[in-house]
């Protein structure tokens, strides 16, 4: 079992699974259809679902279980997928031949999100194929569990008292930890690595707008206003600012949110557009290309840059900047939304700043920076200072 992509004639991906003799398994290509076509769902999200729902049914052969009885089996399937290796998980010529240690000394194979997202994937296609009628219904009680929503934070809480839903019976604890941001020096140490006004702007637009790389490298000219008055250009938004479409690209680049959204922009981000614009006017190819960011040092130039050259331009710039691990792009991001979080901005404005569907997706960001909690304990009068002594 293996994940694989498809090109359909009308130009658009989608991910499916193929079994060992290369033919396509029908309850994952019809789930992984529906999650990019009926859903509007990225390309992306569905290469991860193909993945992931891969990693079961191969586990399913491997065991000689058939996929609607591995569900009775999905902690069996948990502890597989801990300690399973890739000589054993592996959808190679060697996949199913090694063999599953666990036990103290170790080391898992796979971590806690990685395995929860690996389940959540598979609830999502069990429960299609029950929709649709391809298993039964009794599968989604094996998923499943009623629970009340006290556990959820109270800004997503459902209006009227408390309201019933289900909750995974199969998922892991994953213990708290520090949302994966760029430090601000590192962004600064980046940035004065860039070698162009282009990549100055990319990071930029991560780091100060919170922009994905999918959005990023799909922004077109006619989506970036920086005038202080829009309304020739038939958009009442004052002030400089971009909107974030969800559309087609041909360099794959897609807006995650199927919502289109506005994020403001300020004064350094566009001296940094003004800038780039320029670099850019020295490349005769790129004039004709309605894309923001082109090929402009690399074949075939004029052509509108992928998401994965965003990814080779960080590592590169944090290699000469001496930042070790690189940071990622989504780092970036991470770093927009604390920052904004840190600022003082609501839950509510992060999240549509970010384009989150739900404001419990920015909650990550809402935890205080730890020198804000030094300085909200330092700024308590002490006993002392209340009673008025000096000593």
């Amino acid at each position: 079992m293996r994940a694989f992509p498809v090109r359909l004639p009308s130009g658009q991906r989608y991910w499916t699974v193929l079994d060992e003799e290369l033919r396509v398994v029908a309850v994952a290509d019809g789930f992984l259809r529906h999650q990019r076509f009926g859903r509007d769902g990225a390309e992306s999200t569905t290469k991860a679902y193909a993945h992931a729902v891969a990693l079961f049914l191969r586990w399913c052969a491997q065991t000689g279980r058939s996929w609607q009885v591995g569900v009775e089996y999905l902690a069996l399937f948990m502890t597989w997928l801990a300690h399973a290796g890739p000589d054993t998980s592996g959808g190679g010529a060697a996949g199913g031949g090694g063999v599953v240690l666990a036990g103290p000394g170790v080391a898992p194979a796979r971590s806690l999100s990685r395995i929860n997202a690996v389940l959540t994937a598979v609830r999502a296609m069990v429960v299609h194929a029950v929709d649709i009628g391809q298993a039964p219904a009794s599968l989604v009680s094996l998923l499943y569990q009623g629970a009340d929503d006290r556990d959820l934070p109270e800004s997503v809480r459902g209006e009227g008292g408390m309201s019933w839903r289900l909750r995974a019976r199969h998922r892991l604890r994953e213990p708290e930890t520090a949302v994966g941001r760029a430090q601000d020096e590192e962004i600064v140490a980046v940035l004065r690595a860039c070698r162009s006004a282009r990549d100055r702007l990319v990071v930029l637009l991560m780091a100060r707008a919170g922009l994905r790389r999918g959005e990023l490298c799909g922004l077109r000219r006619g989506d970036v206003h920086l005038l202080a008055e829009s309304t020739a250009l038939g958009c009442e938004v004052a002030r400089a600012h971009l909107h974030v479409v969800r559309r087609d690209n041909a360099n794959g680049a897609w807006a995650k949110s199927r919502r289109a959204r506005v994020v403001p922009l300020d004064f350094l981000v566009v001296q940094a557009f003004d800038t780039y614009e320029f670099e850019r006017m020295r490349v005769p190819q790129a004039a004709a290309s309605d894309f923001v960011f082109v090929n402009l040092f690399r074949e075939p130039l004029g052509a509108p840059m992928r998401p994965d050259a965003v990814g080779e331009l960080m590592v590169a710039a944090s290699r000469r900047a001496g930042v070790d691990p690189p940071i990622r792009a989504h780092q970036l991001r991470h770093a927009a939304g604390s920052n904004l979080a840190d600022a003082g901005a609501g839950i509510d404005v992060v999240a549509d700043l970010l384009g989150h569907a739900s404001v419990s997706s920015s909650q990550v960001y809402v935890h205080p920076d730890p020198s804000r909690l030094r300085a909200a304990v330092d700024a308590v009068p002490s006993p002392r200072e209340q009673a008025g002594v000096s000593r």
